[in-house]
């Protein structure tokens, strides 16, 4: 009774569920698709089913699909990571040690953490390794001495980032290195054939024009990593085309979001001090200097309502930004 072809629609959406952890019975039917969530923490992902009628009449119909259709999938997945030192880069390799049966890592790019890029490697074996310069690259060398594995390619510089992102067979390049140092290592990744997992919004800011045709020409898909742009587009699985009327970001306000202009610009004048460390204090998260001092002053906002604009084809107007300073939402859509 089960439609033929929900087991080739379900493959799409077994990596997730393996990656999340999400068990069937966390899964509720609804006419036409199926949408699985977790423990009340929102919608993750939906299918549906393109014969117009339910794909699974029970939790137990949606097992034997998932459990049919995970037999054909070989998916494992060869990960090169840009900024594997950094917050998204230390999520990352999180995800790959906890299902290593399901991801590897081909690479590794980092600034100048020596101490922990030389741990990443002891555990998770890259064949090629980039630092941000010639004396990094000279410190991981001593760091890495005693170490009886096998060594990997060691290179330096944007010269070595770009020789790590378009390397080997990896299926997919995490970029979460910070700033436009991004933007040249996705251009050679994507021209090498490789997925894009997007966590370096200014590859998008600064090369928009550039960056999409060239998706297009090399047939390489790009995700949203980040927050508040990944929940969009997970937030999108199951709309109809034209069925997006508004793209809705939040905002926590920033360090300064309770003062006044007037308020700023004297203490500015009487306590830079107080400002800098205000500034390099974000009120709810621990994040990279740089970004927090974005947020502080919003510009990381409408670095985001740029990068939404490109990712998912919507007008500006289309976009709007609300302040939440609770930060417990971090995006949402209207259709």
């Amino acid at each position: 009774s089960r439609p033929a072809g929900v087991v080739e629609m379900m493959k799409g959406i077994i990596p997730l569920i393996l990656v999340l952890g999400i068990s069937c019975s966390d899964a509720f039917v609804v006419p036409a698709s199926v949408a699985l969530a977790r423990k009340g923490l929102g919608v993750r992902m939906s299918a549906t089913s393109q014969q117009g009628a339910a794909p699974f009449g029970t939790v137990q119909d949606l097992q034997y699909v998932v459990d049919e259709a995970a037999k054909g999938l070989n998916w494992k997945k060869k990960v090169t990571l840009l900024g594997s030192t950094g917050s998204i880069g230390t999520q990352t390799l999180d995800i790959v040690k906890n299902v290593p049966e399901r991801f590897e890592i081909e690479g590794l790019a980092a600034g100048g953490n020596v101490a922990l890029l030389a741990e990443q490697i002891k555990e998770f074996n890259p064949k090629i390794v980039s630092v941000r310069d010639e004396s990094v690259l000279k410190e991981l060398k001593e760091a890495l001495s005693g170490w009886n594995g096998k060594m990997p390619e060691l290179v330096f510089g944007p010269k070595g980032i770009a020789e790590v992102a378009k390397f080997g067979d990896s299926d997919v390049v995490v970029t979460g290195i910070v700033g436009c140092a991004g933007l040249l290592p996705t251009v050679e990744a994507i021209k090498a054939g490789k997925d894009i997992a997007l966590a370096n919004k200014e590859t998008l800011i600064s090369g928009g024009p550039v960056i999409l045709p060239l998706l297009k020409e090399y047939g390489v898909k790009m995700t949203p990593a980040d927050s508040e742009h990944s929940a969009i587009f997970q937030s999108l699985q199951g709309v109809p085309p034209g069925g997006l009327r508004k793209v809705i970001l939040t905002a926590s306000g920033g360090a300064f979001r309770d003062f006044s202009a007037d308020e700023l610009l004297e203490l500015c004048e009487k306590d830079p001090e107080f400002i800098r460390k205000k500034a390099t204090t974000h009120p709810n998260w621990d994040m990279g200097a740089k970004i927090t001092v974005d947020s502080a002053t919003l510009m990381n906002k409408g670095l985001e309502v740029i990068e939404a604009h490109y990712l998912f084809g919507v007008s500006y107007d289309q976009i709007e930004v609300v302040v939440h300073p609770q930060s417990i939402l971090h995006s949402a859509i209207e259709t």
